[in-house]
């Protein structure tokens, strides 16, 4: 029996089924470490003490550095193999801005190391490790507070209706550098290290929250004239809680580190700046998270699905719960206390809301899967008469 021959590829353009999956792998993915890796930190500095809670974080940790290194390494593939996909998101102005999920991803993986995962690197490693995180991920975050906004103005050509909380990512991964950078502090030699060191996270605190009030009133704006976002962007609203909890964690460790390290006046400052500072931003906070569980609510019955636009529930309130712990420390107040304890319950069932959809969309291949081409109309026919 002879069977024909089937064709085979040029060797130039097969490629393995790995390298075609990661096509449409955008920058948004990085939220997925963000999300997880603020579970670990956030259950760290909680004011209750419960028994295997900070073996729990320090696993979760480990889950968001895997993660990290997983998506690095489908990146390099995407660069490398898709190029034109890459700067195709780089030119969209509802995706560029995801870039900035990139410098926090590193950040907030390169914090916990030295917050929970030296338990298991020890302190070494775990030094080391957010040495590099923090220094690559505050070089990409600046890159990314400059590079996307510009893109935005000379390139994007966006309309004010179009203007959404995703517009906030990329400015306000410079706070993310600022809330975790005084973590460094003690480890470098004392003097103008250090200083130099603690007032360049403030100088970042500063950039980040200027941009902020930049931004946010478009994001406002945009909600009160034309009406809610599309149903699949609404969660996005939770990021608005992003640079209101991560500069209120800021200026708390700000005031943490801050003795011994700049003069009297000023150490005294930031204890200051801690509180009258972190109070009323918190409170702003917890008003918006109001608002926004209302519009997700309201879109929810009217049939928003899953959309990896979920993990916008978690690293957002994530920095709500360190802000909270922030003011707990420097008020004493256990109000404070009981509200960390209380978003974080929070923080961990949005984890779960957005980590089993995610991992059974990539199981099944459907959230890696390129857009469904647009369907084609039947062409109409006509009968022959005679």
């Amino acid at each position: 029996m002879v069977t024909a021959a089937q064709p085979l590829l040029p060797r130039a353009t097969a490629r393995p089924p790995r390298v075609t999956a990661v096509r449409h792998l955008g920058p948004n993915w990085y939220a997925t470490v963000m999300g997880t890796a603020i579970v670990a930190t956030a259950g760290a500095g909680l004011p209750v003490h419960m028994p295997g809670l900070r073996g729990a974080c320090t696993a979760v940790w480990a889950l968001s550095l895997g993660l990290l290194l997983s998506l690095l390494a489908a990146r390099a593939l995407h660069w490398t193999h898709h190029r034109d996909q890459a700067r195709a998101h780089l030119l969209d102005p509802a995706m560029a801005p995801f870039y900035g999920c990139l410098s926090m991803a590193l950040l907030a993986v390169g914090g916990g190391a030295l917050t929970v995962g030296r338990d298991w690197l020890g302190l070494d490693t775990a030094l080391a490790l957010d040495a590099v995180l923090f220094g690559a991920g505050t070089v990409i975050g600046l890159a990314a507070a400059v590079a996307v906004p510009y893109l935005m103005a000379v390139r994007h050509k966006v309309e004010p209706g179009q203007a959404t909380p995703v517009w906030l990512l990329p400015v306000v991964a410079p706070m993310v550098s600022a809330a975790l950078g005084p973590l460094l502090v003690p480890y470098l030699p004392a003097g103008q290290p250090q200083e130099t060191l603690l007032l360049a996270c403030f100088a970042m605190f500063g950039v980040s929250l200027l941009l902020t009030l930049v931004m946010l009133p478009l994001v406002f704006g945009r909600l009160i004239t034309g009406g809610p976002l599309p149903l699949a962007l609404t969660p996005t609203l939770f990021l608005v809680l992003g640079p209101l909890g991560q500069s209120t964690t800021a200026v708390g460790k700000f005031a943490d580190f801050a003795p011994g390290v700049v003069p009297a006046p000023y150490s005294e400052g930031f204890g200051v700046l801690a509180v009258l500072y972190g109070v009323p931003v918190l409170g702003f906070a917890m008003l918006w998270l109001v608002f926004a569980t209302a519009h997700v609510v309201r879109a929810r019955r009217n049939g928003m699905g899953f959309a990896m636009t979920w993990w916008a529930f978690t690293f957002p309130v994530g920095t709500c719960v360190t802000g909270a712990e922030a003011l707990a420390r420097h008020t004493g107040l256990v109000v404070y206390d009981w509200l960390a304890v209380g978003l974080y319950v929070v923080l961990v069932a949005a984890w779960g809301a957005a980590a089993v959809p995610t991992t059974r969309g990539l199981v099944s291949g459907e959230l890696l899967a390129g857009p469904r081409p647009a369907p084609v109309a039947p062409r109409p026919t006509t009968a022959r008469t005679k």
